[in-house]
């Protein structure tokens, strides 16, 4: 099994292979993989580290192994104006939803109820399938409630 020294980023690198991992996934401080060629590597990290679509995985033979984004079902926001963007974005993070920023838009995981409060609050919503490199969301221990 190969070890996985360090990653690389998106575009620096020629693959060997390739693993392919959902958002949840891609964070991670110890896993095995297998890629789809067959190569065998183990992420072994002190600290947990976040894996995007794209970076490369180092292994100890210099070789790199390429993480893809699993396509995922997700939604796209966008509104009117930069504005209402940052408004709808707002009422998403206090729900402490993952999110990804995109040009001009939003994606976040499919979620009838949050689509419906979107719509609501004038959001153009369009359904995708994607991979999704999202900002983790904030904790949400904190003193208050959202009563």
């Amino acid at each position: 099994m190969n070890r996985v020294t360090g990653i690389r980023p998106a575009g620096s690198f020629a693959a060997i292979d390739r693993v392919v991992l959902a958002a949840d996934d891609r964070q991670r401080r110890r896993i095995a993989l297998t890629g789809e060629k067959g190569v065998r590597l183990l992420i072994d990290f002190e600290k947990p580290v976040t894996l995007r679509d794209g970076d490369g995985l180092l292994l100890e033979d210099g070789t790199v192994v390429l993480v893809a984004g699993e396509a995922e079902r997700l939604i796209e926001v966008s509104a009117r104006a930069p504005a209402d963007l940052v408004r709808l974005a707002w009422h998403i993070g206090n729900r402490h939803t993952d999110i990804q920023f995109v040009e001009k838009a939003f994606r976040i995981r499919r979620d009838h109820v949050l689509e419906e409060m979107l719509r609501g609050l004038g959001a153009s919503v369009a359904l995708l399938e994607a991979p999704f490199d999202p900002e983790p969301a904030a904790p949400h221990e904190h003193p208050h409630d959202h009563a």
